[in-house]
């Protein structure tokens, strides 16, 4: 058997491309883009360090490489609510609940979206930050389930609600008490069932 086949299908190995991306997003989020240095990413990921620039020739392309896995998972979570929850109202909460399960590492090194969309766009130069779209599809996702509950206040409600995530998500961070999120999900919970009525 070969790469560890299970069941008749073979488990795909992940090549060195994917476990520098993982151990970049993992570094980045734990230390901050700006401590994080290749020669982290490539011991982090077990890969010799001139492999690297095989793949990426700078960390600019690295950290748009984390960005994209980054978007892939929240894109990936919101899509597992789409098929879990059949109410607008019930998706929204199941968002709610999925962030607070977060509590502890936030707790620890804060929101992994929120803290990378800062950092990088301090480091940005133009109008248009790189990690923009890690706010922007959960946005507009938020901003859809409200308009499916009916509400024309969709897209400010939406707003609403990654504001209140964020910030407590940096209250959590700053204070280092995981409780406060727990709090917070259960305040975003009646207000989401509130908007309902």
């Amino acid at each position: 058997m070969t790469d560890s086949q299970v069941g008749g299908v073979a488990a795909k190995t992940p090549g060195k491309k994917e476990r520098l991306v993982a151990a970049a997003c993992e570094l980045v989020y734990r230390q901050g883009a700006a401590r994080t240095t290749l020669a982290d990413i490539a011991q982090e990921a077990e890969v010799p360090v001139g492999n690297v620039y095989y793949y990426f020739k700078t960390k600019d392309d690295i950290m748009a490489a984390v960005v994209q896995a980054r978007a892939r998972q929240i894109e990936s979570a919101l899509e597992m609510l789409e098929r879990r929850h059949r109410s607008p109202t019930t998706r929204l909460k199941g968002l709610v609940r999925l962030l607070a399960e977060q509590a502890d590492s936030i707790a620890q090194y804060g929101c992994p979206h929120g803290t990378l969309c800062l950092e990088l766009a301090k480091q940005a130069t133009g109008p248009d930050p790189v990690a923009a779209p890690l706010m922007q599809i959960p946005l507009g996702w938020a901003e859809r389930q409200f308009r499916a509950m009916g509400r024309r206040d969709a897209h400010d409600l939406a707003v609403e609600l990654l504001v209140s995530y964020q910030g407590s998500a940096v209250l959590t961070g700053a204070l280092g008490q995981p409780e406060l999120m727990a709090r917070q999900t259960q305040r975003l919970e009646k207000w989401i069932e509130a908007l309902c009525t």
